[in-house]
């Protein structure tokens, strides 16, 4: 009873493969999480543009990968074509947070990884470079269906160009919307206030939700709360009262602590 979350029901919109970090964080601060994924990863429908970066990949000087998805998506197919990782010894790779955690599971060595756990922190240590404008970079990325492709990866790519660099956009996972039949029950718990917070780590889990819902008045009794600020800035945007957000970003484990501690207060007070 002494948890700062305890008995407090919240809703994970999260893909299941990273509800499966992030679940067990909420149950340490003694929290009732309830999976509600609003979106889900799978492999592509086509592809023919990521075997054409992987059969070529000596040509690129970085690889940039955003998410775990990504890498996951992008060595699954590498061992489908009997590519040995070992062809990437060439290439820089930068990851984010715990993904490069990822990365040396599958035995390659990550050379960047930003400060700020965002492809903006990509972004702001490319900077630092010298000649990184004659450089090329491939970006494994979502391939979304069924909501607006999110502005993370967009203005991240643009942001590349900027730097200078020659950059190659491939899907390497899809990220789609899921059925709002599926949650009901869930849905049904939102409407009726008693549910304690809504927690987005995507503005693609946010697209989704927003499909599932009526209008502002479903969820206005929950608290939202998003992993990092650039989740909460289009949360915001979507027209979203955000209250919580992580400012360690880099870990499902500063995500959880930051609904403890505003949970807390807000309890106290």
């Amino acid at each position: 009873m002494q948890l700062p979350l305890h008995g407090k029901r919240i809703i994970v919109t999260t893909p299941r493969n990273y509800a499966a970090r992030l679940l067990p964080e909420l149950i340490a601060q003694g929290a009732l999480p309830l999976l509600m994924p609003t979106i889900e990863t799978c492999i592509v429908a086509d592809f023919i543009p990521l075997d054409a970066a992987l059969t070529q990949i000596n040509t690129f000087d970085w690889i940039a990968f955003t998410s775990r998805n990504g890498i996951d998506g992008f060595f699954q197919r590498l061992e489908q074509l009997g590519i040995e990782v070992s062809v990437l010894k060439n290439c820089r790779i930068s990851a984010v947070g715990k993904d490069a955690e990822r990365l040396a599971s599958f035995g390659v060595k990550v050379d960047l990884i930003p400060q700020e756990a965002s492809p903006q922190g990509i972004i702001a240590e490319l900077a630092k470079i010298p000649d990184i404008n004659k450089q090329t970079i491939l970006v494994p990325v979502p391939e979304v269906v069924g909501i607006v492709e999110p502005n993370i990866i967009p203005n991240f790519l643009a942001d590349l160009q900027n730097l200078g660099m020659a950059v190659t956009r491939v899907p390497s996972y899809m990220t789609r919307c899921l059925d709002k039949s599926l949650y009901d029950v869930e849905l049904n718990l939102i409407r009726q206030g008693k549910i304690d917070v809504i927690a987005f780590s995507s503005t693609a889990e946010i697209l989704g939700f927003l499909q599932m819902i009526t209008s502002k008045v479903d969820y206005q009794k929950s608290v939202i709360a998003c992993f990092g600020p650039y989740t909460a800035a289009n949360a915001k945007n979507l027209g979203m009262n955000v209250s919580i957000v992580a400012k360690n970003y880099s870990s499902f484990a500063g995500f959880a602590e930051a609904i403890a501690n505003f949970m807390s207060w807000h309890f106290r007070t």
